[in-house]
């Protein structure tokens, strides 16, 4: 698997920030207005926990895992009712992944070291020509630590809770605005210090606070700071 460092001349933005801020969307449509790849990272462990569920194996067994990321062939499209479709081996899989049974999977498999390493490898993988957009947590300050643009992108967290009942609302799932804000508090709390890439902002990355800023005119700020690097 080639490094970080080993195709210089393939392009990424990374997006990073706390859940809710925004990025899986932000990601999506940049990719799409530069005609690059995406990689929604938090999806992938969701994507691996599916193929791990789907190849039977033993979820409290890091090499069980492991052995199944040989044949995962995963991709990332604009689309989707999250603005990110997940494919599986040509199956979108985009409702599958948010199913609590994967969502579970997932949380198991994301804590193994192993399994971390062997994503991250995954993850570059997807640096391909014309270029890639990849969001998440740590893509800037691990996965492309010398991607040419990053993004650091944040809402505040009554704003991601009002974000986050809308789309419940859509589904027809009501939500309690106060229970929803503490329980992204938390969550903050978990990413940022977690042991293995806990969210932070790279030191060289471009902070966007998009609490009052629409989507169209986050996309503008980060296609305007591309466009600034010649």
């Amino acid at each position: 698997m080639n490094s970080p460092l080993a195709e210089p001349d393939i392009p990424v933005i990374t997006i990073d920030g706390p859940s809710g801020a925004g990025k899986g969307t932000a990601a999506a449509a940049v990719a799409g207005e530069l005609g690059f790849h995406l990689l929604d990272s938090g999806a992938i462990y969701r994507v691996a926990a599916l193929h791990a569920l789907r190849s039977n194996a033993d979820l409290t067994v890091e090499s069980s895992v492991l052995q199944t990321f040989s044949s995962m062939r995963a991709t990332f499209e604009p689309g989707g009712a999250d603005g990110v479709a997940a494919k599986l081996d040509g199956e979108d899989v985009s409702t599958q992944i948010r199913s609590e049974q994967a969502g579970n999977a997932a949380s198991q498999v994301a804590v193994m070291p192993e399994v971390r390493i062997a994503l991250r490898d995954a993850q570059r993988a997807f640096r391909v020509a014309p270029g890639l957009v990849a969001d998440g947590r740590d893509m800037g300050t691990v996965v492309f630590p010398d991607a040419p643009l990053k993004i650091f992108l944040t809402a505040s967290t009554r704003e991601r809770a009002l974000r986050r009942a809308k789309q419940l609302k859509d589904k027809g799932i009501t939500a309690n605005i106060a229970q929803l804000a503490q329980a992204i508090a938390e969550r903050d709390d978990r990413d940022a210090s977690r042991e293995h890439s806990p969210l932070s902002r790279a030191g060289d990355a471009i902070s966007i606070e998009s609490s009052s800023m629409s989507l169209e005119e986050v996309v503008e700020r980060i296609l305007t700071a591309w466009n600034a690097l010649g």
